[in-house]
């Protein structure tokens, strides 16, 4: 029983580098070869879970020759248009100026059915309004409406809205994100200050704290904290 766990978790351990280092894409976004190595990759690993006979390195040594190929085909694809064209396909346009590309679909073998549920899932139900719709290689729709059907953009108006960045947290579940203040140029001080100014006397009873895109400081109390303080 113990061999068969310690197995299990060199191959888990194992199988989870690997696809790591692969990358990070969700299963909808994966070329039909990264594919057909994930899935690869999990039956040859689950062989010398489920059968101690079978050694562990001939379990390991077909991962890593599949992780190497699905590397080196990456890798080839990245340099290579013409690679990346016969590894990975092209995109196809399946609408083209509201009129849809019939011979094109008839080779995807690609009803139209699919084809009106991928634009429903776009938020598009007139075709009319549809300048392209593209089939990736990774089987997601794209779809790019006509000029006047797009949604407004503040551009459109001469409008310039200042430029936001990304939130920095600062606190998580009671801990403090310590290299976050640093890139902001900000103290631990300035942080127990900050907090003090709103009553909050003990940094764990935050369960959340930011600063906004705007530079402003947000602020949530654990449930807890609310009750022992008598916060609603």
């Amino acid at each position: 029983m113990v061999l068969v766990i310690i197995r299990t978790l060199i191959l888990f351990a194992a199988t989870v580098i690997f696809l790591r280092i692969m990358g990070k894409r969700q299963i909808g976004q994966l070329q039909p070869y990264e594919l057909v190595v994930i899935i690869m990759i999990s039956e040859l690993a689950a062989i010398p879970m489920q059968n101690t006979g079978v050694p562990l390195l001939n379990g390991l040594l077909p991962i890593f020759v599949l992780f190497t190929s699905e590397v080196t085909l990456s890798f080839i694809a990245m340099k290579s248009e013409r690679a990346r064209g016969v590894i990975c396909g092209k995109p196809s346009i399946l609408i083209e100026n509201a009129r849809i590309m019939e011979s094109e679909l008839r080779r995807l073998r690609y009803n139209i059915n699919d084809l009106l549920e991928q634009l429903r899932e776009k938020d598009v139900t007139d075709i009319s309004s549809v300048e392209y719709a593209i089939l990736e290689t990774g089987g997601q729709l794209s779809v790019i409406l006509k000029s006047d059907q797009r949604p407004l953009k503040p551009k459109d108006m001469s409008i310039l809205p200042p430029q936001e960045g990304l939130p920095i947290s600062l606190i998580i579940d009671g801990y403090i994100i310590e290299q976050n203040l640093k890139l902001k140029n900000l103290s631990l001080d300035w942080l127990k200050n900050e907090l003090g100014m709103h009553g909050i006397k003990d940094y764990h009873q935050v369960l959340f704290a930011c600063l906004d895109s705007e530079g402003k400081f947000f602020y949530q109390i654990r449930e807890s904290a609310r009750h022992k303080e008598g916060i609603k």
